[in-house]
């Protein structure tokens, strides 16, 4: 992936389920940050490969990828385009998400999902609102999914709703149930609303739903905020299903930061070799340059670490069934939380070794600077919301809802 020197110092992972599509991936990123757009061509090839369906487990015909080997997938895409990375992220970490809380009863649907190759998203972000009309055997939904992160590639979109009477009101006692919606159906909108710095073609948009008909049968109970404890009870199409898809979605956030940050840092290695500074002098002869990098490689080195003994773990509990515990849970969260602080600090350690002419004369770091910023803010990783949740578990108190 770069200079052999980085690459001796963070070896590459094993091989690649995604391995054919990377030069396709790396080729097409800067038009995609320009264009908010990725190359229709490389999601019918991801669409294609193997990789959609390596978070399914094998009873719904999914290849049932170590978590470990899902994060190193993400690591080398989000190393050639972090938007790309940031779809296919969603896609494995929320079908992980609609295979637990549909559940048994709905196999045949979620086999199709596998066996057809589709992708799915999860717009249920802050902002959003869908009310559920129960009319016979059929649910109309209405409202608006905030955050679809990969809507606009996708085929299916997870949906979680109140049940309302025909006058729109709630109804008492609340009932929250949750679906998926084909994003081909005529009465599902996209607004391409989303306009952020970072992951910029990674379509997090609104849908809208309006007056959209699905089958009562294809609705599930919402576990909501007490989703993680509620699976590892619960019937479940596979063990691996007993993992809470927050935890494994920053383990695999983690994983992405990894790829992001070695990039740059490779592209920064084989820069300065050929740049100079102030009245000629030669950059790499600079002690605050080779301090810089020394340290940003050993932070990305121990992020990489750390994220690996996550995997790990998780893999281990996986494959002797092993139900988690709520320690668990938080472990994964905080670890990833702890990797994504030292990889931030490695990006500031490469920004200072960029200097002014660096940013001028760089071609990815801009874009991976601003995409890397996504990561630490995403709420599920955000480290506010998981230090405050860790701190009330180690004092014993009751924890938040999220």
């Amino acid at each position: 992936m770069g200079s052999a020197p980085v690459t001796e110092f963070l070896p590459d992972g094993p091989d690649l389920a995604v391995g054919p599509v990377l030069d396709a991936i790396r080729a097409q990123a800067d038009e995609a940050d320009r264009t908010r757009s990725i190359s229709p061509e490389v999601i019918s090839q991801l669409k294609a490969s193997p990789v959609m369906r390596l978070s399914a487990s094998a009873s719904i015909g999914g290849d049932e990828a170590t978590i470990l080997q899902i994060g190193r997938e993400l690591e080398a895409v989000a190393a050639r385009c972090t938007s790309t990375a940031w779809v296919l992220w969603n896609h494995l970490a929320v079908f992980h998400l609609f295979v637990g809380t549909l559940g048994p009863d709905h196999s045949p649907l979620l086999k199709s999902i596998v066996a057809d190759q589709e992708s799915v998203c999860f717009p249920a972000g802050a902002g959003s609102g869908v009310s559920g009309f129960i009319d016979g055997d059929e649910v109309v939904l209405n409202g608006r999914g905030a955050f679809s992160s990969g809507g606009r590639y996708a085929d299916w979109a997870g949906v979680v709703f109140a049940v309302c009477d025909s006058a729109g009101n709630r109804v008492d006692p609340i009932d929250i149930r949750f679906t998926i919606v084909r994003l081909d159906d005529p009465c599902v909108r996209i607004d391409p609303t989303w306009d952020g710095s970072s992951v910029r073609a990674s379509a997090t948009d609104d849908i809208y739903y309006e007056q959209v008909r699905v089958p009562l049968e294809r609705c599930a109970e919402w576990f909501g905020a007490n989703r993680a404890e509620t699976l590892r009870t619960v019937p479940v199409v596979d063990h691996r299903y007993r993992e809470d898809w927050v935890g494994l979605s920053d383990v695999w956030l983690g994983w992405m930061g990894v790829g992001l940050v070695r990039a740059a840092l490779t592209d920064a290695a084989e820069e300065i070799r050929s740049r100079k500074a102030i009245l000629g002098k030669a950059m790499v002869s600079r002690p605050t340059v080779q301090v810089n990098l020394g340290r940003a490689s050993s932070l990305v080195a121990a992020a990489a670490a750390t994220m690996e003994a996550a995997c790990n773990e998780i893999d281990r509990r996986i494959a002797d069934e092993r139900v988690p515990t709520e320690a668990d849970y938080l472990r994964q969260v905080g670890l990833a939380t702890s990797a994504l602080d030292q990889l931030r600090d490695a990006m500031t350690e490469l920004l200072s070794t960029q200097g002014g002419n660096g940013l001028r004369e760089s071609g990815h770091f801009e874009r991976r600077w601003r995409d890397f910023q996504a990561m630490p803010l995403h709420i599920n990783a955000h480290r506010d919301r998981a230090h405050h949740q860790i701190g009330r578990f180690v004092l014993g108190e009751e924890l938040e809802p999220f």
